[in-house]
């Protein structure tokens, strides 16, 4: 077995329909929150899609950048649902998927496609509701020799992701989490996500409490001049 020239198994414990449900109803900055804000995909990752979503246990692949051979071999082997998760270095002087890989995973059912790395035909990207997270954007196509591993750990500017691991994504960016932790980050973020919406009405209704900005600056011994 020739390293860089690897493919593992898809994970058999992974992130449940039912899991994968429950998520995709709550915000990415709350789940982030509910992880001590210790966990983040960087600010470069962006929605490219039309719009929506990016929920699902990930398939993960390890590419040299601007190689996409196999990228294409991951968008054969995922599953209904998977979310294929790129770590091709950030660099952006190539394309790694295009609209023709897109109608292949559409096609496949596959739950999205997150490219640390660049897209091309963003136009037809942008029109559709496929989700796609990536780096940026060049006309620039691929090379196909490899190397690249599939269903391996890998990592994007610090947040860890293993084959199986729920990823979640929206318009604030995308979050990985550890499946062995999904109940209870879940348990904490539904907590905090329902006490933000009780916090809103009370908001709308004039009833919002911000005796707590003062109490804070009165902790630190602020100074009121003039």
């Amino acid at each position: 077995m020739t390293a860089g020239f690897r493919i593992y198994p898809n994970p058999k414990q992974k992130a449940s329909p039912e899991l994968v449900d429950r998520y995709r109803k709550l915000p990415v900055a709350n789940v982030s929150d509910s992880m001590s804000r210790m966990s983040a995909a960087g600010p470069r990752l962006r929605p490219m899609h039309g719009g929506g979503v990016l929920a699902g246990p990930a398939i993960t692949v390890k590419s040299r950048p601007g190689d996409n051979l196999m990228l294409h071999k991951a968008l054969d082997v995922a599953e209904p649902g998977d979310i294929v998760v790129v770590d091709a270095g950030g660099d952006l002087t190539n394309a790694l998927i295009g609209e023709l890989m897109i109608a292949h995973a559409v096609r496949r059912g596959l739950g999205g496609v997150v490219i640390n790395g660049a897209i091309r035909d963003a136009a037809s990207v942008r029109a559709g509701k496929f989700p796609i997270f990536a780096a940026g954007v060049t006309h620039r196509g691929p090379y196909k020799d490899g190397p690249g591993e599939i269903n391996v750990q890998i990592a994007i500017d610090g947040m860890v992701i293993k084959p199986g691991d729920l990823i979640l994504g929206d318009d604030d960016g995308l979050v990985c989490v550890p499946l062995a932790d999904a109940e209870a980050i879940y348990a904490a973020t539904k907590k905090k996500h329902d006490a933000e919406t009780a916090q809103l009405e009370a908001i709308s209704a004039g009833r919002n409490d911000r005796s707590w900005v003062d109490e804070e600056l009165k902790k630190r011994g602020v100074e009121y001049m003039g």
